[in-house]
């Protein structure tokens, strides 16, 4: 009697913290359009650094990783209204959203930058923007900060990916993106992206970059948070983390 006392005791901590301790299957959703951090495949299947992150944390948990892709702006709700279980998917963390979700420890840092074609003589400042057209990923916070900061000067103009911004860059349709650098140096270094270039410095406003981009759960499952930080400590400490950076990524994303 007293053995099913206790089993039944440990079963009742395990499923009373929500989702994600060793047993269970831990859903994370990737939006699957930001080369080289998250895209799909020709076979369908879900690739990148961040799919990769994210089966080393599942390893380290000793759980099931079942990898769910999903539009960027409807990551939070998605998650919110339980669809999956983490986001896992390049998320800057930021007070805003913070409100929402609870966030892992950073996993890497990559600030913003303009890019426009070589010849456009771009110049990043008040006056330099003032009448270009701005193509940026909605629901980004990089969309923020140009609304903020030039927005009574510029055009701004949403898209659905970074790749359809950066398509309509090459094409004229606008003058230049705000984008994250380590995915646009990627980019930059593609046919596609070869006549384009970085314009101005990077862009450290924490406000809207964040301290870093991290793994998002839901507010309740702080046993989940805790399980993901150890694993995220574990794989650094172990030289996977590294080891799967320098698979995608010629500059540093991590201070180690």
């Amino acid at each position: 009697m007293k053995k099913w006392i206790a089993l039944f005791a440990i079963a009742t901590i395990v499923f009373s913290s929500g989702v994600g301790l060793a047993a269970q299957k831990l859903r994370i959703a990737i939006e699957g359009a930001y080369r080289p951090f998250n895209y799909v495949d020709p076979n369908g299947q879900l690739q990148g650094f961040d799919v990769d992150i994210a089966h080393a944390l599942c390893n380290a948990m000793g759980t099931e990783c079942v990898l769910v892709q999903q539009d960027w702006d409807g990551m939070i709700p998605g998650l919110l209204a339980k669809k999956f279980d983490v986001i896992c998917s390049s998320m800057s963390i930021t007070e805003k959203r913070k409100e929402a979700v609870n966030f892992t420890d950073p996993y890497y840092q990559a600030p913003p930058r303009f890019v426009a074609l070589k010849d456009s003589g771009l110049v990043v400042s008040k006056e330099g923007l003032k009448g270009k057209t701005i193509g940026v990923q909605r629901a980004a916070t990089y969309a923020d900060y140009l609304k903020d900061t030039y927005g009574d000067t510029i055009t701004i103009k949403y898209y659905d990916t970074v790749e359809d911004h950066n398509l309509d860059l090459v094409a004229g349709r606008v003058d230049a993106v705000l984008a994250q650098s380590v995915y646009m140096s990627q980019w930059l270094a593609t046919p596609e992206g070869k006549d384009c270039q970085f314009f101005g410095e990077p862009i450290l406003v924490k406000k809207y970059i964040g301290a870093g981009a991290g793994i998002a759960v839901r507010k309740e499952d702080t046993e989940l948070l805790k399980q993901l930080n150890a694993a995220l400590q574990e794989i650094i400490a172990n030289g996977t983390h590294k080891k799967l950076a320098d698979k995608y990524f010629t500059v540093d994303i991590y201070e180690y």
